[in-house]
């Protein structure tokens, strides 16, 4: 891609009612349930729905008791699916327990302080939103949090749980310049579908894209040219589980940086931090957050990657793409000296083994507060390297 010409770029985030983002929050939820008890479990939970029905499998060694009945009837129920009218209810859904142990082959691994698995993670960090992350997909979540707060406070009484957003910024020099277009789509009853289309895209308009573009980013974004389309096939009253089915990890793009960098491939809710998968690629955004934080880079990318059962990352790679004088090999000598990549390491790092993950699940894993691996209080290290 050419950055000194103008670019459109798109990213795409998902409400918590969407299929996908379901099956998330269940294995997420009885991971934060086991870890309650049992900080040291094995936990690799996943999650499938469709029509009236639930699967959640997987593997899990602990010592914790848990209902996964319960608690995925919980998350159904706090999601919004309620009522028969959404297609699918926690109380007449069929739900199947089909949850194994982690096999031993991996455990003595692990128990050695060794990655649960091989991969590459990715960690990605902008200086083009106060969040250090692009503003796509910033957008797009922010969009998508405001479709459910809107359902959920009955401002727009008649939508449904399932929902999604798209945000396309056009880009010049590198740099975001103005609001291309933006498409919110969300289930909602079948009695709106008598008002005009019209009425109802100003209600979307006035409650969620003002609310959100007008009131927390410049407004200067959204000109007369920027595209708008809300349901744009004209009706969106199936959906859900009953429209499409649903599986832990198939949304790692909207979790992560909405495809502006790259992507290792693993998932990451339903996983302790054993699993590299997640850990390490909470431990590079860190990284390169604190990157970008100390002001020696606009943008930086982390790639680590691991092997099964060994301690230390197998590599290390740090890429500025141009917008740093400090060269690469410098930061990746810093790293190496001030941080602890081990998966044991990452985890005293960020204080991984809490039950904290539930929260992770829907509307993105980075560039929210709330989370260990979003602090910058490790800048000071890259802060005067020359």
């Amino acid at each position: 891609m050419n950055k000194s010409k103008n670019y459109v770029f798109t990213s795409e985030s998902v409400t918590e009612g969407h299929p996908d983002k379901v099956c998330d929050q269940v294995s997420d939820a009885v991971l934060d349930e086991i870890l309650k008890t049992d900080p040291n479990a094995r936990v690799a939970c996943e999650t499938f729905v469709t029509v009236g029905m639930m699967i959640i499998g997987g593997e899990i060694t602990t010592n914790a008791s848990f209902d996964p009945q319960t608690i995925s009837r919980n998350i159904i129920k706090n999601i919004g699916y309620d009522d028969p009218k959404y297609g699918f209810n926690y109380k007449t859904c069929g739900i199947l327990n089909a949850i194994g142990k982690q096999s031993p082959d991996i455990s003595q691994g692990v128990d050695i302080g060794g990655a649960g698995d091989q991969g590459i993670m990715i960690g990605f960090a902008t200086d083009e939103t106060e969040e250090l992350m692009p503003m796509p997909i910033v957008l797009a979540h922010k969009l998508t949090k405001r479709l459910a707060k809107v359902r959920k406070e009955k401002i727009l009484p008649y939508l449904g749980p399932d929902g999604k957003s798209q945000v396309s910024i056009e880009y010049a020099n590198g740099k975001p310049k103005r609001i291309d277009s933006i498409v919110l789509s969300s289930q909602h009853t079948e009695d709106i579908l008598d008002e005009t289309g019209k009425k109802i895209k100003n209600q979307y308009i006035d409650e969620i894209i003002q609310k959100v573009i007008f009131d927390e980013i410049d407004n200067n974004m959204l000109d007369k040219n920027t595209k708008i389309y809300v349901n744009p096939t004209g009706k969106f009253v199936i959906g859900g589980p009953q429209s499409d089915t649903g599986m832990t990890g198939r949304k790692i793009i909207v979790d992560t940086y909405g495809g502006m960098a790259a992507h290792g491939g693993g998932a990451f809710s339903g996983k302790d931090p054993s699993k590299v998968d997640r850990s390490a690629s909470y431990a590079a955004r860190f990284l390169a957050k604190q990157i970008v934080a100390s002001k020696i880079a606009k943008k930086c990318t982390i790639e680590l990657s691991y092997a099964i059962g060994v301690r230390e990352p197998i590599s290390i790679m740090v890429d500025t793409m141009g917008s740093s004088n400090v060269p690469s090999e410098i930061i990746e000598k810093a790293i190496r000296e001030n941080f602890d990549l081990t998966p044991g390491g990452i985890i005293k790092m960020l204080d991984l083994k809490k039950p904290i993950y539930l929260n992770t699940a829907s509307y993105g894993h980075f560039g929210r507060e709330n989370f260990t691996w979003e602090k910058t209080d490790k800048k000071n290290i890259f802060e005067n390297l020359q």
